[in-house]
């Protein structure tokens, strides 16, 4: 038997799970895109990582569960997590397990963007960006579609260019028909996405960075990491050397797992049965009228019992007990 931590980061487009062991070793793992449906994507991580375990013979004693990310109350309830944190928090713990000596920590997710500033091992600043998709993972997305490329292969032909084309990317209408017309007038397919790579990064700086001093070492994360034409624009934009792990799409997850860990100083094992496959779980959404905060409720259901009630500011928004 082991001793185990689950951490799970569930986002707008991609649900991330990992298992640690006691030495914050990351054991298991999974990335998959949520599709709109989290409770469905985390069955699937959770599934995933009890098989990776199963096939390297590992039998689990799970001691913590923590749950990041924009859905974290929702995922958090339905798997019973023992903590439940936000993203800026989990993606610096996980960050600072590899990297001691980080002082920037820039992400890029499927529809918004972070970026953590640390001192001496301590967040002092950060700054996000959920109101624009224009330096997103979904924006690089929808572009490389409309291009006819492989999200996977963006990167490469990016760094295939020598002009990257300017490309206005302050908003994503902009953005789309200042492409279009740059294609119109005869840039290159290459040239183009290596100036989409550059634009995401300037717009990330513009928005995020002013007034902020990025010092090293500077981490990349996010999904958005993995694309070389915008680990390059970041090299270019600011002369200097940026890391990016190999596992920098899982440090949201990584870190919510190790403050589960971290949490529970005597190592006790939890109740945690790994198959939720068949479980039948249900969301309602309504807005409360029991007093003049007209609080968005959400109930969940887990096989049509009510397991717990999000969205109230007070006792009058938990009045519903069976779905109706």
């Amino acid at each position: 038997m082991a001793k185990c931590y689950i951490g799970v980061d569930i986002g707008s487009i991609s649900t991330k799970g990992v298992i640690i062991d006691e030495d914050k070793n990351i054991i298991a793992s999974e990335y998959l895109w949520t599709e709109g449906d989290p409770i469905n994507a985390v069955k699937k991580v959770i599934k995933s990582l009890k098989d990776t375990l199963d096939s390297k013979m590992i039998v689990p004693e799970i001691c913590g569960i923590g749950t990041t990310g924009s859905a974290r109350y929702l995922i958090g309830s339905i798997l019973g997590a023992t903590i439940i944190k936000n993203e800026i928090t989990a993606h610096a713990i996980g960050t600072l397990s590899k990297y001691p000596d980080t002082r920037t920590i820039l992400e890029i997710g499927g529809q918004d963007s972070k970026l953590i500033i640390i001192k001496n091992g301590i967040v002092v600043d950060y700054a996000m960006n959920t109101l624009c998709a224009a330096g997103t993972g979904a924006f690089l997305s929808s572009q490389a579609k409309r291009l006819g490329v492989d999200i996977e292969d963006l990167g490469k032909v990016a760094n295939l260019s020598k002009n990257p084309t300017k490309i206005a990317a302050r908003c994503t209408v902009f953005a789309e028909s200042d492409l279009v017309h740059k294609a119109q007038i005869g840039h290159s397919k290459e040239d183009i996405i290596a100036g989409i790579c550059r634009a995401v990064v300037q717009n990330y700086l513009n928005n995020l960075a002013k007034g902020k001093k990025l010092e090293d070492k500077i981490i990349f994360q996010g999904g958005v990491s993995k694309n070389i034409g915008v680990v390059k624009a970041f090299k270019d934009e600011l002369n200097k050397e940026i890391y990016v792990d190999e596992n920098s799409h899982l440090m949201g997850a990584l870190g919510i797992a190790i403050i589960s860990k971290n949490i529970n100083k005597n190592g006790n094992v939890i109740d945690f049965n790994f198959d939720i496959q068949d479980i039948k779980f249900k969301t309602i959404g309504r807005q409360c009228n029991g007093c003049s905060n007209n609080c968005e409720i959400v109930s969940i259901y887990k096989e049509e019992k009510l397991i717990d009630t999000m969205g109230a500011r007070c006792e009058k928004g938990y009045g519903i007990k069976q779905i109706s």
